[in-house]
């Protein structure tokens, strides 16, 4: 092979590997809406085991994504608290899954709110990445089909009426 074809041939090798790279790498996940299937997933849970969204198919689910370390996220654990032990016996489950990458930081939490609902650790956030989550907390409410009904970005107040009366609504069966 002479200098010249050999140049050519590294040249075409070096495309058609970027093309490759270009075409093949794994891209950032747009952020999930209204009306979109919910990524399954497993992520460990706290104290031990697993928590995988498949287990809580054909319950409504709130899958509240958060920190310990996120001020809003603090803020609204009182309320999301209540409003999972009010609506457990109404066909709906609330998952937390943390960003936390201190698992006693997050079990002290976990313990000291009194946090009654399943909550899995997400420490290289490779879960909110996948959901499109870019901002904590964030939490998505999904129907029994595992689509998301609703979306809530930022801290929000879980005492309200209107989204207690959204969630039960689903719970009962009823369109939105």
């Amino acid at each position: 092979m002479s200098k010249t074809n050999g140049v050519k041939a590294a040249i075409l090798i070096v495309i058609l590997g970027g093309t490759a790279y270009f075409a093949l790498r794994q891209r950032p996940a747009r952020p999930l809406a209204i009306g979109d299937s919910a990524p399954d997933f497993s992520v460990p849970a706290l104290p031990s085991g697993s928590l995988a969204l498949k287990n809580y198919r054909g319950q409504i689910v709130v899958l509240n994504l958060w920190a310990t370390w996120c001020p809003p996220c603090v803020e609204e654990t009182p309320s999301l608290v209540r409003f999972a032990e009010k609506m457990r016996n109404q066909g709906v489950i609330v998952l937390g899954v943390s960003v936390d990458e201190d698992p006693k930081a997050l079990h002290d939490f976990i313990q000291d709110n009194h946090i009654p609902y399943p909550v899995g650790r997400d420490p290289d956030r490779s879960l909110s990445a996948r959901y499109g989550t870019l901002q904590f907390p964030e939490t998505y409410i999904l129907d029994r089909r595992g689509l998301v009904a609703e979306k809530v970005v930022g801290a929000t107040d879980w005492d309200d009426p209107r989204i207690q009366s959204f969630v039960l609504d689903l719970a009962r069966g009823s369109n939105h």
